[in-house]
């Protein structure tokens, strides 16, 4: 069986493919909007943990600016599985 291409970028995660630095930008960029007076992730945080979140609008927010940190996290988390594995092998 050939490995096209296509085949490959199928069985290759979404994680691995998404360029780091991509996913930095995105997190100082959508992931902090607005800057002032506070970022919505920050505002959204501060009621999720005081238990406020409830407008459907709210969760969509804490959603949108969470999702490139939390991609960004998963990408580290995957260089430095890969680095750790690597070196106990070598």
């Amino acid at each position: 069986m050939e490995n096209t291409p296509r085949k490959l970028l199928r069985s290759t995660p979404l994680i691995d493919r998404l360029p780091l630095s991509l996913l930095l930008v995105a997190a100082l960029t959508l992931g902090l909007a607005p800057f002032l007076p506070e970022p919505h992730l920050l505002e959204k945080l501060r009621l999720l943990v005081g238990g406020t979140l409830v407008r459907p609008l709210d969760w969509f927010d804490l959603l949108l600016h969470s999702a490139p940190w939390v991609l960004l996290l998963a990408k580290l988390a995957r260089i430095w599985h890969r680095a750790r594995s690597g070196r106990e092998r070598g």
